[in-house]
């Protein structure tokens, strides 16, 4: 009996063993975090967002791992790289199975200062796949993810094997880059090797015109993911210049200022502006919000003085044109806001038409939401979206 207990133990013992050796195989490439030095970079980003594919598709395998696992080793692989700095931070999945979370889409972490320990603590908590792939709900749920947010880069990297997207992604993707202008940039990263995935999410990294399509097969190695880590979030900083031996005598330079507007030449964006022009920081002529109320197009009776000055700048200079550019923030849809821009152009035209300006002297182009100057985002943003600017020729 002795012997018959002893072989059952010895037996179920090996079991046991052989299980966890099974468990810990993996077909992963090695892998070793790379540190980056914080005083060689800087962060390139102000705030990312992680948007990670929890569908059930993930579940099939590839390499013969699941591209749920192959999707989870990249995140916590990417965190252990990722330097603090700073940074905003936020992890919001799509899919899910019922145990995971209810929601198609689920914000698991942030938006908050970047921790590296806090984002895989939350992340922890997408244990499994399942349910559907709506990759456009979690993109739209990231325009109030980044509302409020302060900062001039925010990067979207998305996580997923590309399958069985619900709804129009790219129109999705498209929305948020309006919204947000030149600050978002797409970083889609594909799980597999789906046709059907690989166009759509190269797709979005062109929609986004600043980030990059890439694949996990590319990522899995310590070097791949480095640079990686390093295009999408550090930027180096330039080193500082030996000293220069002392010269004989002080050499002073001489800030020019060409037109005279307060602006010096090396930082005007807008030469040639005449005499008594109000110019932005750049040394552009702009004319900005107070001369509209909110969604019109007839001049208010306060704005009459700025445009007064116009007509007797342009008295002043018979020989110089000028083109009236209007521009709108993103409330409404880009057709609506083209043509308010425009008619607020004309309107200006008018306007100085009624003060003795020759018309063929103005032309007239609206831009509605498509050249912002700021972050369309918040209300400040918002007011510096609505101008006319007047560009001399």
């Amino acid at each position: 009996m002795k012997l018959l207990i002893r072989g059952l133990l010895t037996f179920f013992a090996f079991l046991f063993l052989f299980g966890c050796a099974a468990k810990q195989m993996s077909t992963l490439p090695s892998f070793e975090a790379a540190q980056f030095d914080k005083s060689m970079y800087a962060s390139k980003v102000d705030n990312f967002m992680i948007l990670f594919d929890a569908s059930s598709s993930m579940n099939d395998r590839y390499n013969q791992e699941t591209k749920f696992d192959i999707a989870q080793a990249l995140v916590y692989r990417m965190n252990d790289m990722i330097p603090e700095m700073g940074q905003t931070a936020g992890l919001r999945s799509f899919g899910h199975s019922p145990k995971v979370s209810k929601n198609s889409t689920e914000l698991f972490y942030g938006m908050e200062k970047y921790s590296s320990h806090n984002l895989e603590t939350n992340f922890e908590k997408i244990t499994e796949p399942g349910g559907t792939s709506p990759l456009y709900r979690a993109i739209n749920a990231a325009e109030t993810d980044f509302k409020g947010l302060s900062g001039a880069m925010n990067a979207v990297i998305i996580i997923t094997d590309g399958l069985d997207l619900p709804g129009d992604v790219v129109a999705s993707a498209q929305e948020l880059k309006d919204l947000y202008g030149s600050s978002i940039c797409f970083y889609p990263i594909l799980v597999g090797d789906a046709k059907e995935g690989e166009t759509i999410l190269k797709q979005i990294a062109t929609t986004g015109g600043c980030g990059f399509y890439s694949t996990a097969d590319q990522l899995s190695t310590s070097a791949g993911l480095a640079d990686f880590v390093e295009k999408v979030f550090l930027e180096k900083k330039v080193a500082p210049a030996a000293p220069a031996p002392a010269p004989a005598a002080p050499v002073v330079t001489i800030k020019k200022d060409s037109d005279k507007d307060g602006v010096y030449d090396d930082e005007d964006q807008c030469p040639g502006t005449p005499l008594g022009a109000t110019v932005n920081p750049v040394g552009c002529w702009v004319l900005d919000n107070v001369l509209f109320d909110f969604d019109k197009d007839v001049i208010k009776t306060g704005a009459y003085p700025l445009l007064d000055n116009v007509a007797k700048i342009l008295e002043k200079n018979p020989v110089m044109s000028v083109e009236l550019q209007g521009h709108c923030d993103n409330v409404g849809t880009a057709a609506y806001n083209k043509d308010l821009s425009m008619r607020r152009a004309h309107a200006v035209k008018n306007y100085l038409i009624g003060k003795g300006i020759l018309k063929n002297r103005m032309g007239t182009e609206g831009f509605g939401f498509t050249k912002p100057i700021a972050l369309n985002g918040t209300d400040t943003g918002r007011t510096l979206n609505r101008r006319v600017e007047l560009h001399p020729y």
